[in-house]
């Protein structure tokens, strides 16, 4: 009897249907290997939340057969989850030299620097593990060292493009279109490919045209220029260098990420800095208006980021002059817009000039428009597509564009997180959900918040928290004290007194029925408790507060 073959499975543990927190897996018999271990920033309705990262219940669960982690680039939703990943599985990591250098900072900072395998690869490297066996191809991103990656398996070649464009004069290396179109020619089973400019029309401008108007705005301007863009753009900050060196600016740099970047940039030859051209942000006022560049970052507007807290006023070494220029090279990621504009509204307010938006010139894309997410489907010539990378709407105008060049409507497969496709002999079909979600971080707690805290923390914010504090006589089993209603964020006391001693009758009145009865179980005093004040409350406020009994016994 034959044995029965093993499956070619390919699946995403984060990235579909989200903006994201990419990780995909393709396993092949008792081999798993995971391209990407990214992080997403939370959505508005998560409160209190700092980060989400893909749930790795199944590579735990199969951490025997965990090969490598194979890294396509070094931005944060591409490595960010690393350190959290990194602590519950012990895998080698493969990845090109800027991308580990940006990772290694993530793993100096909680202490993973000895645990971790690290193994650098290039373009030209073939890594193998059991029968799959992996290569790399060089794209165009809006950071440096940027690859797509190719699994080789019996099954046929499963391609992850990696976050691309086609920039045909970029400010770093060319990307590598002979290798792509080799790969199409020998034959792609299944391409994963970026999703995220797939509404988009037409090209995307290439990133030498940002460096045309960072010129234009240092000849222009004789105050200080301060500015603000993604600290992993390395291309953009290294033009921001060039451009400085040209008009003869010294550049401050704020921002720890910022920093961070300026020193391993340089470190690794990726930011070319004349000497002597890096000063102390202590050293600005030490050199007139014309003279001086603060680069930082803050392009989102996050609260605690160097722009906002210098548009605050709550910097402790910048304030904003007038005559000084702020450039904000960057788009808002969905839901920051509102923060964005906040910032540009302080920053006009205390008499800055400020320059925004992609129509300004200084801002364009990382990732390819329709025009060139088709050249990369022309280039593959997939058997099979899945579109990656996206929010639904992206995946589902990927599914048409492949559609266009000729890929079979039934080969395409718009998926769900944890939901794998099986090869068997070169067919692909749908298999079993695997386990799959987010894990929330709220400063050091990784996964100890669920919906139920999240549930709870909404009702807080909304409609805020009542205390029912009442002492009851073990021996007698009577009311002693109380019910004392210590309210926050509900009403202003003083002006709802009423409300409250009424609130506080009923109560006192269910209680006293229940002692009565000689009702000693906890959960019915404060069950009652509850059911008396929700609706009470309800029909005096319209708001639904929590309420949380607290008694005890004397």
């Amino acid at each position: 009897m034959k044995n029965k073959k093993s499956p070619l499975k390919v699946f995403a543990l984060g990235g579909l249907g989200e903006i994201g927190k990419n990780m995909y897996v393709v396993e092949y018999g008792e081999d798993l290997i995971v391209i990407d271990s990214g992080l997403k920033f939370p959505e508005e309705d998560m409160l209190g939340i700092d980060l989400v990262i893909p749930d790795i219940t199944y590579l735990v669960e199969n951490k025997d057969r965990l090969r490598a982690i194979v890294l396509t680039h070094g931005h944060e939703d591409h490595i960010g989850a690393l350190p959290f990943v990194l602590k519950e599985l012990d895998v080698p990591l493969y990845g090109t030299k800027l991308t580990l250098g940006l990772a290694k900072v993530k793993f100096q900072e909680h202490g993973l620097m000895n645990k971790v395998q690290i193994h650098e690869v290039t373009e030209e490297s073939t890594l193998q593990f059991g029968p799959l066996s992996v290569s790399f191809f060089r794209v165009n991103h809006s950071i440096p060292d940027a690859v797509g990656v190719a699994v080789y398996t019996p099954e046929g070649i499963v391609v992850h493009t990696g976050d691309f464009k086609f920039d045909y004069t970029p400010v770093g290396e060319k990307a590598d279109l002979g290798k792509m179109a080799a790969l199409g020619e020998k034959g792609v089973l299944c391409l994963l490919s970026d999703s995220t400019n797939a509404e988009r029309p037409g090209h995307t401008l290439s990133e030498r045209t940002v460096g045309e108007t960072i010129r234009d705005v240092f000849h222009k301007s004789d105050g200080r220029i301060i500015f603000a863009t993604f600290a992993s753009n390395v291309y953009r900050l290294q033009q921001v260098i060039e451009a400085a060196d040209i008009y003869g600016r010294k550049i401050a740099v704020i921002g720890r990420s910022m920093e961070n970047v300026f020193r391993i940039g340089a470190e690794l030859g990726y930011l070319n800095i004349p000497k002597g051209m890096l000063i102390d942000v202590n050293e600005i006022d030490r050199y007139s208006a014309d003279r001086v560049v603060i680069v930082c970052t803050g392009s989102q507007g996050e609260p605690m980021a160097a722009l906002t807290r210098i548009a605050t006023g709550s910097h402790r070494s910048v304030k904003i002059y007038p005559g000084d220029t702020v450039i904000i090279a960057a788009q808002p990621i969905p839901g920051n817009a509102r923060f964005v504009g906040r910032t540009i509204d302080l920053l006009m307010r205390a008499g800055a000039e400020v320059v925004f938006g992609s129509v300004s010139g200084f801002h364009v894309s990382g990732h390819g428009s329709q025009e060139e997410l088709k050249l990369m489907l022309n280039l593959m010539k997939p058997k099979y597509f899945i579109p990656i990378h996206g929010e639904y709407r992206m995946l589902m105008m990927h599914k048409k564009l492949a559609e266009a060049t000729g890929v079979e409507s039934r080969n395409i497969f718009i998926l769900d997180n944890g939901e794998p496709i099986e090869f068997v002999d070169g067919v692909a079909s749908k298999g079993a959900k695997l386990p799959s979600g987010m894990v929330l971080i709220d400063g050091k707690g990784v996964g100890d918040i669920g919906n139920i805290v999240l549930r709870d923390r909404r009702k807080l914010s909304e409609d805020g928290l009542i205390v029912v504090v009442v002492t009851i006589s073990k021996d007698q089993w009577k009311i002693v004290s109380g019910p004392d209603l210590v309210t926050r964020g509900f009403v202003y006391v003083r002006e709802s007194e009423e409300m409250l001693n009424e609130a506080t009758r009923l109560v006192q009145q269910s209680l006293h029925r229940l002692t009565e009865r000689n009702v000693k179980e906890w959960s019915q005093l404060k069950s009652k408790v509850i059911d008396v004040l929700e609706p009470y409350f309800y029909e005096k406020t319209q708001r639904k507060p929590m309420i949380l009994p607290v008694i005890m016994e004397v």
